[in-house]
């Protein structure tokens, strides 16, 4: 009994045991010492804790039917409880999730955040952090105007590279904006949006004052502001060059009211996208993360619709898709989380090094989602954000040979729509 003490002891170490119920660690810690547990089968059962906790399906006990009294040995009885406990977890992550009575059986508190202004080293510009080989990838230049983000989206991977509760602005932002030297002879498509959201903020230290100058001042880019707000007062307030585009991400609003903590609601999103279209500004739609749940598809198709009937194609710059992708810190931060999700509550199977859905789901997906845009197609440019290349073929009916190539049908299109 001592060393498998020593062992549960060890075994909880880096884990999220701490942050179960006295009466979920009292179980574990029971189950684990009178079933003689390994090492790796107690952090198994730890994490399948957890996972069940934010998931809000009940609790480990409700999962496991330990017999009080039985003939076999204990370590063979552990195998068979286990392995029952184990195709229970493979269930709930197999099957379309159900948000139903989800939202009211919990409260989300939100989360206190700071910001700080100070005098960074460089700018940050640079390649997508997610541009990938393995995935067909647009080649997005991407420029840090604020780092983390005030929004909590319980799926963004923003979290593993930042300090969520701290928001950074560059003192000498416009400064540094103003003398980067770019290629005259090359076109470039440049994001704000994956750092931080490039609207929730304003003009705050006179971001977007800098951002409006440094697109005026260099045709040969194409800025684009991505957000999931409705703070759209400067962009009402000002004149942009023709070579801005604002583009939202949307959800269904079972995924904004569940998932997409603190933004603004869909029709707002939509709302704010007519105001800036009517200002001659291009829009564009973003459909990343879409998410399986109960229903999923005819949700997001209501939507699809509603985008045709309130824009015209020539409006629109561009629509994605995309769906959820796990890297290992996120998923470690999520996990640590003092909330409710089902965002990975998914099969979670590797794709190019990454977690996911399986490719069959993301087919379904993507090629519904394009169909359901079939009056805007030869319009509107189309692409599948971050996923194998594979899926595009089979997809949209067509697949682009390289990065390369992608790159520059992208920015063909851009620049043809912003001119109109």
């Amino acid at each position: 009994m001592q060393n498998q003490l020593v062992r549960f002891n060890s075994a909880i170490k880096n884990t999220n045991f701490s942050k179960l119920s006295k009466k979920e660690q009292e179980f574990i810690k029971s189950f684990a010492l009178d079933f003689l547990l390994s090492f790796q089968e107690i952090r198994n059962l730890i994490m399948i804790a957890n996972d069940i906790k934010i998931w809000d399906e009940g609790s480990l006990e409700d999962f496991i039917k330990a017999p009080k009294k039985s003939k076999e040995d204990k370590k063979q009885l552990s195998k068979k409880i286990l392995k029952e406990l184990y195709k229970k977890y493979e269930d709930l992550k197999n099957r379309p999730n159900s948000y139903k009575d989800f939202s009211s059986k919990v409260e989300y508190s939100p989360k206190g955040i700071k910001t700080k202004t100070i005098e960074k080293n460089s700018l940050g510009l640079g390649q997508c952090p997610v541009a990938s080989e393995k995935t067909r990838c647009c080649n997005l230049f991407t420029l840090d105007a604020v780092e983390s983000c005030g929004f909590d989206c319980s799926y963004c991977s923003i979290q593993s590279f930042y300090n969520q509760n701290l928001v950074i602005f560059d003192k000498n932002f416009a400064e540094k904006l103003k003398n980067l030297k770019l290629d005259p002879n090359r076109r470039y498509h440049i994001g704000t949006g994956q750092s931080s959201d490039s609207l929730m903020w304003g003009n705050k230290e006179g971001v977007l004052d800098a951002l409006i100058e440094f697109a005026r001042k260099n045709q040969n880019i194409i800025l684009e502001l991505k957000t999931k707000s409705d703070n759209i007062k400067y962009l009402l307030e000002n004149e942009l060059p023709k070579n801005i585009i604002v583009t939202w991400s949307l959800n269904t609003p079972t995924i904004i009211e569940n998932e997409e903590h603190l933004t603004a609601k869909l029709e707002k999103r939509i709302e704010s996208a007519r105001k800036v279209a009517n200002k001659g500004v291009k829009v564009g739609f973003h459909f990343h993360p879409i998410v399986e749940y109960e229903g999923y598809l005819d949700e997001y198709k209501k939507i699809y619709n509603k985008l045709q009937k309130s824009f015209s194609p020539n409006e629109v710059a561009m629509v994605s898709f995309g769906t959820l992708t796990f890297i290992k810190p996120v998923l470690k931060q999520i996990r640590a989380r003092e909330f409710k999700s089902k965002i990975y509550q998914i099969p979670l199977v590797d794709v190019e090094g990454k977690l996911s859905y399986p490719l069959s789901t993301k087919v379904q997906m993507f090629k519904t989602s394009y169909e359901a845009f079939k009056s805007w197609h030869n319009k509107v440019f189309f692409y599948l954000c971050m996923e194998p290349h594979s899926l595009w073929k089979e997809s949209f009916g067509y697949e682009y040979k390289n990065n390369d190539e992608f790159e520059r049908d992208m920015l063909d299109n851009y620049f043809k729509k912003v001119a109109l």
